[in-house]
């Protein structure tokens, strides 16, 4: 399974538009960056950190979803709607962490007030061909106001996810859109990173401008020739500095998207799947891709392998405490999940253990 396979998956007259305009070079990099089915939890597609409470930590499988309570010791199966749903995205409300939303692949958004004991759909607006999610990102000011990375473009929700209004205006073609990110000085101004590069809005993303120079030109994309934007940071102190982690390697701007320059050269491998910023000091960045975790201590000049204790270097996500820049979370294509508290210097499997009375029942 993939969301290659489902974003080729004829929706509607829509849909079928989406099929022929997502360049196929963008779909092959996304069937290489994502995982494929294997062992129970040996994938791990998301992870979301608590806020509030650095002990409760959820993440997302090929199968299934499992939070913890105790930093990672033992761990509950989320098996009740969301049962049967791959899960590509999740998501915790900053203000109100109890409330957690999914993004699927097949059923688009998924919300549970509880702490992820209930799950209800939350998709009234979003088309009908709409089912895949790829981020979730809410507004700073009032977090009740969240917006959506899908398979078939960018869309805004101002009351917790209850309705959806589509918001491309300005994206001339349809694109599957895959890493959304918001100024935190500025929260009119948005990025948006897609199968056909970058796009910025000035205005709460009622409107949006392609800021591909120095990204990808014009005559390549025109062609096919994707370069899919899989991840956008902005720097928190310097808001006119972004960087887009992409299929064909990592690059930065300092005037907004204006224009663009190429990165991590010495990077091994250049897929880049995530990329993290150190808040507290912003020089320090983190890249994940298909060679393990590099670290930059420079802005994105050099970079340095950061990999002890990983048993596979395929990484498809990292997360950040919000509370220390120094515990980060690595989820792999294929060996589960691993923590560092060191800075990223060494890495320790973190094993999804069942509890004891839900791996009872499971023997069962």
């Amino acid at each position: 399974m993939s969301r290659a396979i489902e974003a080729d998956s004829p929706r509607g007259q829509r849909g079928r538009s989406l099929r022929l305009r997502v360049p196929p070079l963008f779909l092959l990099a996304l069937v290489l960056g994502l995982p494929s089915c294997g062992k129970q939890s040996d994938s791990i597609v998301s992870i979301a950190l608590n806020p509030a409470n650095p002990n409760i930590l959820y993440v997302a499988t090929n199968e299934s979803v499992y939070k913890t309570r105790d930093g990672g010791t033992t761990w509950e199966r989320i098996s009740t709607e969301l049962s049967s749903r791959r899960v590509l995205t999740l998501a915790i409300d900053p203000r109100h962490p109890a409330t957690i939303y999914a993004g699927t692949m097949g059923d688009a958004v998924y919300k549970s007030p509880d702490g992820g004991q209930r799950w209800l759909p939350h998709n009234v607006g979003l088309k009908e061909h709409i089912s895949v999610v790829n981020q979730f990102l809410f507004d700073p000011r009032d977090t009740e106001v969240l917006y959506a990375a899908t398979t078939v473009g960018f869309f805004r929700s101002a009351d917790g996810a209850r309705l959806w209004e589509e918001r491309m205006t300005g994206m001339k073609e349809v694109h599957y859109v895959v890493a959304i990110a918001q100024s935190p000085t500025d929260p009119q101004i948005l990025y948006a990173g897609t199968s056909g590069g970058a796009y910025r809005s000035s205005d709460g993303a009622a409107t949006w401008q392609k800021i591909n120079n120095g990204l990808i030109p014009d005559e390549v994309l025109e062609a096919s020739m994707s370069l899919g934007v899989n991840a956008i940071m902005i720097d928190p102190v310097q808001t006119q500095t972004v960087y887009a982690g992409t299929t064909k390697g990592l690059f930065k701007t300092t005037n907004k998207g204006e224009t663009w320059a190429r990165i991590g050269q010495s990077l091994p491998d250049q897929y880049v799947s995530s990329v993290l910023i150190d808040p507290t000091n912003p020089n320090i960045l983190f890249a994940g891709g298909r060679a393990g975790v590099h670290r930059s201590q420079d802005g994105g000049q050099s970079w340095q392998a950061m990999n002890d204790g990983l048993e596979t270097l395929n990484i498809r996500t990292l997360a950040m405490s919000p509370r220390d820049p120094h515990t980060l979370y690595v989820g792999t294509n294929g060996s589960g999940l691993y923590l560092s508290t060191d800075g990223a210097k060494t890495w320790k499997r973190v094993n999804i253990t069942l509890a004891s009375a839900e791996s009872a029942s499971a023997a069962h």
